[in-house]
């Protein structure tokens, strides 16, 4: 990608670093990665993660996320060992989250976590001298869908500055927006927010864009504006999210894109989306060139072997 030519590339510089927040990482880290990511999707390199093991800790159920990392790891020549549910390790006998990352950090030469409370994986990060990828804390982070989400906007788009961005769904508990809107904040990113009024981006976002002087607009109507679109970012209704089933039920159909939608729109433009959907984008949409979520699923194998990589220093 000629965006990312003629640059020099430490990768020393984020060695053993914990990956908890995207705010962990600088725009060039982002650029960093990216790169590397082009380099493994065009390069497979299956010996560079011999010998190392990696623990996946996923106290809540993932199916891309969780295979992705190690489909990652697997193509890199390492080793993985952890969990895919709560339920079947020792936390069903009371353990403390504290205990399983102590124990489990003697195993593994990283860790990548997923649990349902906010600040979980940074609370692991300050427990064990190994790292730690965040792999999804409740409504608050999901850096690396993040970091693959800018590997599909820069495939797609040949650039990162001063796009155009809708974000649709829940923009509440969305985790993925969260994360997506702090590392597009560093590339001039004009901003439009559709959800209900239930689902809104919370303010202190808002309030970050405004200390920036990003531009961002709130509305309700999807159909407003869209043909100024470079990427639309679709998100589902997240019903584990909602302590109110009446408040889920009241939002969970707000916004579902259809085909038709797409007429008008630039022909460059593409629709993500951080999956699974549920019904949030008709299947008639997947037929469709500007439909690239599945390859966007496709890219977190490649951003995520750079991440490792990047972190246990082997590229």
């Amino acid at each position: 990608m000629q965006y990312l030519k003629c640059r020099i590339y430490n990768m020393n510089l984020m060695k053993n670093k914990s990956l908890v927040s995207i705010t962990d990482y600088s725009k060039d880290d982002y650029l960093r990665i990216l790169a590397l990511a082009e380099e493994f999707e065009n390069r497979p390199d299956p010996a560079v993660f011999k010998d190392k093991v990696v623990a996946t800790l996923f106290f809540e159920p993932s199916t891309r996320t969780r295979l992705s990392f190690e489909s990652a790891v697997l193509k890199m020549g390492g080793r993985i060992i952890g969990f895919s549910d709560s339920s079947s390790s020792s936390v069903t006998k009371g353990e403390t989250l504290y205990d399983t990352i102590k124990i489990v950090s003697n195993y593994c030469d990283l860790i990548v976590m997923r649990h349902p409370l906010e600040g979980a994986a940074r609370f692991a990060s300050e427990l064990t001298s190994v790292p730690v990828i965040n792999a999804g804390d409740g409504a608050n982070q999901h850096p690396t869908q993040t970091l693959l989400d800018l590997y599909s906007i820069l495939k797609t788009q040949g650039t990162l500055d001063n796009l155009t961005i809708f974000m649709v769904g829940d923009l509440k508990y969305g985790r993925t927006v969260h994360s997506l809107l702090m590392a597009m904040s560093q590339f001039q990113t004009t901003f439009h927010f559709v959800s209900p009024d239930e689902l809104k981006m919370p303010e202190e976002y808002k309030y970050y864009l405004n200390c920036l002087g990003l531009k961002y607009t709130e509305q309700k109507d999807f159909n407003s504006n869209i043909a100024s679109a470079d990427i639309i970012y679709m998100t589902r209704v997240q019903k584990e999210r909602f302590s109110d089933p009446i408040e889920y039920e009241r939002t969970k159909n707000a916004y579902v894109l259809k085909n038709k939608m797409l007429d008008g729109t630039k022909e460059n433009m593409k629709v993500l989306h951080p999956l699974p959907r549920v019904n949030e984008i008709d299947q008639d949409v997947d037929l469709n060139p500007k439909a690239y979520y599945f390859t966007q699923a496709l890219n977190g194998v490649y951003v995520r072997q750079a991440i490792i990589a990047s972190i246990l220093g082997l590229k």
